[in-house]
């Protein structure tokens, strides 16, 4: 390859998305790190660069259709024409059905479902023009049902079937779409629900791994390494998967 492949994440500010595209940097790819607040994707950005990689900062609202355009047609001038995308961008709204409100349940679809479905849409086209594609999208064990998070838990299922259904549209492209699952995972996610519990994150972390059979915890570099494989070429066989990365059987 003359030039590196283009990827794109979301959601890379932090946590998993943030390890998934300092891998990718690793991998050789080009990354552009999306998330709500530029500035925010900076550190990321100047990590990946300090290690001789090629980034680029986006600040973008993924439910937001003509900031999405917006953004990839920058990435497309800036750092060439994406063929990788990573779908992370997330945001939780926990609460149970009764004390749920329409906003919780509209903020949840339109980050994680719509998102998707627009980065995905202005993302395809470079990807049937180059002829080769990978779109990973992330679910998550909650989406086989988790108390407290319908919302969540709905958006990630649904996640699992637009996975599926764009592996069938754009295989014939040379267009590989996968998901990833992850279980819990060591985020500030994850360590601001251990706070809002009011729970120390080491013992929060604790009792979350005494229900996985490998016995800890996940890290965002657990997830990287399956995103590092689907987005890779020796992954050209493998497409509308779900991988759940758990630390044991989940689905």
């Amino acid at each position: 390859m003359s030039t590196p492949r283009v990827a794109i994440v979301t959601g890379a500010a932090r946590g998993i998305g943030a390890g998934v595209a300092k891998r990718l940097a690793v991998d050789g790819l080009a990354v552009a790190v999306l998330d709500l607040d530029e500035a925010s994707c900076k550190p990321v950005v100047e990590e990946i660069e300090a290690a001789g990689g090629r980034a680029l900062a986006v600040g973008v609202d993924v439910s937001d259709e003509a900031a999405v355009h917006a953004a990839v047609e920058r990435i497309a001038a800036e750092l060439g024409e994406p063929t990788v995308l990573v779908n992370n961008a997330g945001i939780i709204r926990d609460n149970m059905l009764f004390k749920m409100t329409v906003a919780d349940w509209d903020a949840v679809m339109n980050v994680h479902l719509r998102g998707a479905f627009l980065m995905s849409r202005a993302v395809q086209g470079y990807m049937t023009k180059a002829g080769f594609g990978r779109i990973i999208n992330l679910s998550s064990t909650s989406a086989l049902g988790n108390r407290g998070q319908a919302n969540y838990a709905a958006a990630k299922a649904g996640v699992q079937g637009f996975t599926k259904t764009l592996a069938l549209e754009l295989g014939k492209f040379g267009v590989t779409v996968n998901a990833i699952a992850p279980g819990f995972i060591e985020t500030e996610m994850t360590a601001a629900t251990a706070a809002r519990m009011g729970v120390d994150f080491e013992d929060f972390k604790a009792y979350a791994a005494k229900d996985i059979p490998v016995a800890r915890t996940g890290t965002p570099a657990d997830i990287a390494n399956a995103a590092s494989f689907f987005a890779g070429e020796a992954a050209g066989f493998v497409s509308g998967q779900v991988l759940y990365v758990a630390g044991g059987p989940k689905a």
